[in-house]
């Protein structure tokens, strides 16, 4: 497939372009019938400069930089100015600088109160296998037995896991 571009660049049109100097040269006009005591209210013309930091009297925003993160793959880490102090340029903790330990927030997980519904369970379990032995002449105390026991093994088999734990955990 080919394609061919039908034009001329010279043609392009820039309105931007055209209305910075039709207003350049209004402001020309009015400076001359003026005189030129008033050149300093032209239209300035923008363009990018350069401000040292001591110079512009604002502290910097932070610094980008390329590192790795911990597999070895490259990353862009900022360093915060407002952390300045507590790790070097390389990202290694400073002598004598506050460890990040400190600034974290302990959290304890307890699962106590699972874990004992858990033996509960399974203690019951065991109760009603034995009594179902126990009643073994009884055809009618047998099957409830049983209804009892799959409603147990039912039930422990949706707690006595992982997920069941950690969404009935304590968190303090």
């Amino acid at each position: 497939m080919s394609m061919e571009v039908s034009g001329n660049y010279k043609d392009y049109k820039n309105d931007y372009l055209e209305r910075l100097q039709e207003e350049r040269e209004k402001t020309k006009e009015i400076g001359k019938e003026q005189g030129a005591e008033n050149k300093s209210e032209s239209i300035p013309v923008p363009k990018d400069e350069y401000i040292r930091s001591e110079l512009s009297g604002s502290k910097p925003s932070g610094m980008y930089r390329m590192g790795q993160d911990e597999n070895g793959n490259p990353k862009v880490l900022y360093d915060d100015p407002k952390k300045a102090g507590g790790a070097d340029y390389n990202g290694q903790p400073e002598v004598g600088a506050d460890s990040p330990e400190k600034d974290a927030e302990k959290c304890t997980t307890n699962t106590d109160k699972v874990d004992r519904e858990i033996k509960k369970l399974k203690e019951q379990k065991q109760q009603l296998e034995q009594q179902i032995k126990a009643a073994s002449g009884d055809e009618e105390k047998v099957k409830e037995l049983e209804k009892k026991l799959s409603q147990v093994e039912a039930e422990l088999s949706q707690k006595d896991n992982d997920t069941y734990r950690r969404q009935n955990t304590v968190i303090s």
